[in-house]
Parts: structure tokens; C-alpha cells; sequence
């Protein structure tokens, strides 16, 4: 995880990810190297545009809706909300694993 700290630094500070400037950072902030670890994330970051990854995840919650005073229609939104709610969260859900897969 400590990899991705790098890369994510390097990415804010606009500089080159590469193996050399990821071990670099994680020799000067006094963590372990782990070079295979280094170069399969420089090599999955290979051609991803990190902004736009950063983006999609971050995610807006959904606000709930106003309550109304029809109370057999207050339970079928309700119902529908929930079910809409529950989708969001598996979307949300299947983003955040395919950027959990970019940085192993």
C-alpha cells in the first residue's frame, strides 16, 4: 500500500512514476522496498490517467427524499428509494474494486 502512497504523491507533485522515484520515496520516508510490489504497480499505472480514476471514485452520496404526506405512497418510495439506494452502492461498490484493481 505503501507503493500507492508513492504514486499518488509523485502524481500530485507532477513527476514521472517510475520504479526509481517510488523507491526513492519509500527509502527517504524510511519504509521497506518491495520491488516486485514497485514495478507491477508502475506497470499497471502504465497509460491510466489517475485523475479521471480519482474521480470516478469519488462518489456523491444520494440524498434521501422529503417526506410526503400520503402515507401509502410514502412506503412504495420508500421501497423504491431503498432498491435505488442498494443499486447506487453496488455501482459504487464495482467502481471502487475496479480501482482497487489499478493499484493491486
Amino acid at each position: 500500500m505503501e507503493e500507492v502512497y508513492a504514486a499518488m504523491l509523485l502524481h500530485k507533485a507532477g513527476k514521472e512514476i517510475n520504479e526509481d522515484s517510488v523507491k526513492k520515496i519509500l527509502q527517504a520516508a524510511g519504509g521497506e522496498v518491495n520491488d516486485a510490489k514497485i514495478k507491477a504497480l508502475v506497470a499497471s499505472l502504465d497509460g491510466v490517467d489517475i485523475e479521471a480514476a480519482i474521480k470516478e471514485a469519488v462518489v456523491a452520496p444520494v440524498a434521501a427524499g422529503a417526506p410526503s404526506g400520503d402515507a401509502g405512497g410514502e412506503a412504495k418510495e420508500e421501497a423504491k428509494e431503498e432498491k435505488k439506494e442498494e443499486d447506487d452502492k453496488k455501482s459504487q461498490e464495482e467502481a471502487a474494486a475496479g480501482l482497487g484493481a489499478l493499484f493491486g
